[in-house]
């Protein structure tokens, strides 16, 4: 049970979930009958999943398009094309791409995070984001830490309480970066929805599992003391929307997740 590649198929596990949510095949039954439990609830969590993912593609691309050439995608999940270092080293072939998370699966997986341009590097690290000194000491093994890395903290903080030391995580991340970085992080909300928020947050507790929703505000704490690129904290699919994509229909309502970036002076 303490081996770093041991699977446990008899509770499910977010990255898992947000695998089956997308429509991949890596997952179990666990965690596709507690992903139809929240779908049944609210069936914009599927939405929200796409958007999420399409919120990272953007963010990526114009981090790239800035010339940002050294990422860190903390909480990655299972591999689903395109990768962060795919949609980076189409623009910057040279970039350098870190990825982290504590999912034996995605080790298993991992193979499909290292297939970088042969200008750049993508490395994958096994590590919690509560480890944050173990992160960084071994991400400096490939990443220049003197000099800017865009820090990707993508559909992670939701599974972080406060009183885990949330935003402490985040803080430590960032003080040891340095200036010209960036954060970028996407987080699931309960501004719109509050009572089926409720159900979904005792859901996951009664499985094991933090779900700590956030308001507006509560993600803005995250971006504190760094300045926010336009358009601010937003709606997922609000965030720089690029031409062709559609958000959701009118009448499902607002997609119930934020997205943002900032820059560290």
């Amino acid at each position: 049970m303490t081996d770093p590649s041991y699977i446990d198929t008899s509770k499910p596990h977010p990255a898992r979930m947000y695998d089956w949510f997308l429509g991949g095949k890596d997952n179990y039954p666990v965690d596709e009958e507690m992903g139809r439990q929240l779908v049944a609830m609210d069936g914009r969590v599927l939405t929200t999943a796409r958007a999420n993912r399409a919120f990272m593609q953007r963010a990526t691309r114009w981090l790239a398009s800035q010339g940002v050439r050294q990422f860190l995608d903390i909480g990655t999940g299972i591999p689903t094309e395109p990768n962060l270092h795919q949609i980076a080293q189409a623009i910057v072939p040279d970039a350098r791409v870190v990825y982290c998370d504590n999912d034996p699966i995605v080790l298993a997986h991992a193979e499909a995070l290292l297939r970088s341009t042969p200008q750049g590097v993508t490395e994958y690290i096994q590590a919690d984001f509560r480890e944050p000194a173990k992160i960084l000491e071994e991400a400096a093994r490939v990443l220049d830490l003197d000099r800017p890395v865009a820090l990707s903290l993508v559909a992670l903080l939701h599974f972080i309480a406060d009183e885990d030391g949330a935003y402490d995580l985040v803080d430590r991340m960032m003080r040891a970066l340095p200036a010209g970085s960036h954060l970028v992080l996407s987080h699931g909300t309960a501004d719109f929805t509050p009572a089926t928020a409720k159900q979904a947050t005792e859901l996951y507790k009664a499985r094991g599992m933090t779900l700590a929703l956030r308001t507006r505000a509560e993600v803005e704490r995250f971006f504190q003391g760094y300045e926010l690129v336009d358009p601010g904290v937003e709606i997922l699919d609000r965030w720089k929307p690029e031409p062709g994509e559609r958000g959701p229909a009118p009448e499902e309502g607002p997609t119930p997740g934020y997205g943002g970036v900032a820059r560290k002076l």
